[in-house]
């Protein structure tokens, strides 16, 4: 049914994508704040097992493109995110019920395989009404918008858990992504007409993997996704044991969160503007080469030594995420230049890579940072390096700039 009276300004189409995806941002930064009083509530047995709380919802946000890309290629992008969002609310409560770490785990794996609906097709949704330079400026402006969610939830989460217990951090997720799917259902036509829908089969998605697959560009970015997303999830999964833990800021973390986080909306806002005067490539090229020169020069002049002084150390992790904010829309952009005339299930292929990418990456290189930040910053780098090689062989076989 088509509520929509009115047609939406782009203004509240941004704030309306960044909401839906905004949802999955908050279900993660929220959380930081309470892991080591939900891993004494769940009996962890080890402080590297509460970044699992973080870690294995992306494991479900990479499952679940598989599945709601085809649908959403096949019933249309709002149901899609309806059924997408009822699944979220239902491992919300799991996650509320939860007495070990084995059901929280399977709680958060299906919520992200619920919150994949939102992230997934916002991409799709996005790529039927733009493409090239203007769709990344589009995705630009949509993660400026969603990355104010980063920069509040770590401290709502810790306001939460001064007055309440821990459950209600999940309670509010549910009703905040209840509105957001109401505002969606009145504000939001539908972008993918009946002509468009593709039957769902199973024979479809392999095709589609096919397709996708073949077209290297798609690949190569996609791969480079990968290892820029599973670095980040390093620090992420780790950023409350890092700060809280190793440094004692336990009342200043989620400002330290959020002052991080406003680096990375600084770069991604001054990408929107960027991206359309220098290209997309060439700002994936001088922000692959400024992410891995920066943990290079952390390596060279703290291996082997003490942890830097904190004021240091967010000097160091500010330019990562500086560089960082040109990488994540301009590399799903790349990626999805080639195909988009079968955008749902190629959104679902390269969200599902990049993901199962960075879930071990990030898992494993999380259970060094224990004592000391040298493991995030050697991640940096050897995500970076084989990032770098990556986008050297397109560029000497697919003619990029």
């Amino acid at each position: 049914m088509q509520f929509t009276k009115t047609k939406i300004s782009q203004f509240e189409f941004v704030a309306l994508m960044a909401a839906l995806m905004s949802v999955t941002a908050i279900s993660i930064d929220a959380l930081l704040p309470a892991l080591d009083v939900i891993g004494k509530d769940i009996n962890t047995q080890h402080a590297a097992d509460n970044q699992l709380l973080i870690t294995m919802i992306f494991l479900g946000l990479g499952v679940g493109p598989l599945i709601f890309g085809p649908l959403s290629d096949a019933l249309g992008r709002k149901p899609s995110v309806y059924i997408g969002l009822v699944l979220f609310t239902i491992a919300s409560f799991m996650c509320v019920n939860a007495q070990s770490l084995e059901l929280m785990i399977a709680g958060r794996i299906l919520q992200g395989i619920g919150l994949a609906a939102p992230r997934t097709i916002v991409v799709a949704i996005i790529r039927d009404l733009y493409e090239g330079d203007y769709m990344a400026r589009i995705m630009s402006f949509v993660t400026v918008v969603f990355l104010l969610v980063p920069i509040i939830a770590p401290a709502s989460g810790q306001l939460i858990l001064d007055y309440y217990e821990w459950e209600v951090i999940f309670y509010v997720q549910i009703v905040i992504s209840a509105v957001i799917a109401l505002w969606f259902a009145l504000r939001q036509r539908e972008t993918l007409l009946q002509p468009k829908r593709i039957p769902l089969s199973a024979t479809r998605i392999l095709d589609g993997f096919k397709e996708t697959l073949g077209y290297k560009k798609t690949l190569g970015f996609t791969l480079i996704s990968g290892f820029v997303v599973g670095s980040f999830l390093v620090y992420l999964s780790a950023s409350q044991q890092i700060f809280q833990n190793q440094y004692g800021l336990e009342d200043e973390f989620p400002y330290i969160f959020a002052g991080l986080a406003i680096t990375i909306g600084i770069s991604i806002f001054l990408n929107a503007t960027f991206v359309v005067r220098f290209g997309m490539e060439k700002l994936v090229t001088a922000s692959l080469l400024g992410f891995f020169g920066v943990s290079l020069i952390y390596l060279l002049l703290f291996y082997g030594t003490p942890q830097p002084n904190i004021f240091i150390l967010l000097g160091f992790i500010s330019l990562q995420f500086f560089f960082i904010g040109f990488l994540f829309g301009n590399i799903r952009a790349l990626a999805m230049e080639p195909v988009g005339h079968i955008a749902g299930i190629a959104a679902a292929i390269t969200g599902l890579i990049s993901t199962l990418m960075a879930v071990p990456i990030s898992t494993f290189i999380g259970r060094f940072v224990v004592s000391s930040t040298l493991p995030l910053f050697i991640g940096f780098s050897i995500c970076g390096a084989l990032s770098l090689l990556i986008l050297l062989y397109l560029k000497k076989n697919h003619h990029l700039k």
